[in-house]
C-alpha cells in the first residue's frame, strides 16, 4: 500500500495550494484481491512465451523485443491535456486487442470532480524541479 501512495511534497512539506487539502481514501482502500491474480497470471504469460520464444529462435529475440518495449514506454506526450496512449507499446504486447475494464469504465476524465493537467507542475515534477504527481486529477 506504500509503493501506490504518492508523495504530494514540494521541498519537504504538504503544497495545498497546488494539490489541495490532503485526504485518506487513497490510505484506506486497497485493491480487489482479483487484481493481484490478474497481474501475476499475466506476468506468468509473458514468461511463457518469452521462454518459447528463446527456446524456438535463441536468445536474442526476446532481448531485442526488450530493449523495444524499453524504447516504447520511454516515449511520452508532454503534460497537458491530452494523456499519453502507449500506441506502439500496447501494439508491440498484444494488449490492443484486449478490452479491459480500464477501457470502457472508470475513466478519470468522465469523472465530476476532474481537474484539468496543469502543464507547468507536470514538467516541474518530470524535471526533477518539485515532488508529487505529474497530475492532481480529482479535487
Amino acid at each position: 500500500m506504500e509503493a501506490s501512495k504518492l508523495e504530494h511534497e514540494v521541498a519537504g512539506a504538504h503544497d495545498a495550494l497546488r494539490f489541495g487539502l490532503p485526504g485518506v481514501k487513497s490510505d484506506i482502500t486497497i485493491s480487489h484481491p482479483l487484481q493481484s491474480i490478474q497481474v501475476s497470471q499475466k506476468k506468468r504469460k509473458e514468461e511463457l512465451k518469452r521462454m518459447v520464444l528463446m527456446n524456438t529462435y535463441g536468445s536474442a529475440l526476446p532481448l531485442k523485443m526488450d530493449l523495444d518495449m524499453q524504447i516504447l514506454s520511454r516515449f511520452q506526450r508532454l503534460p497537458g491535456p491530452l494523456p499519453s496512449s502507449m500506441l506502439g507499446l500496447e501494439a508491440l504486447t498484444g494488449e490492443l486487442d484486449d478490452i479491459g475494464f480500464e477501457d470502457y469504465l472508470n475513466d478519470p476524465r468522465d469523472s465530476e470532480s476532474f481537474r484539468p493537467v496543469d502543464m507547468h507542475n507536470g514538467m516541474e515534477v518530470r524535471l526533477g524541479l518539485a515532488k508529487g504527481p505529474i497530475c492532481p486529477s480529482f479535487i
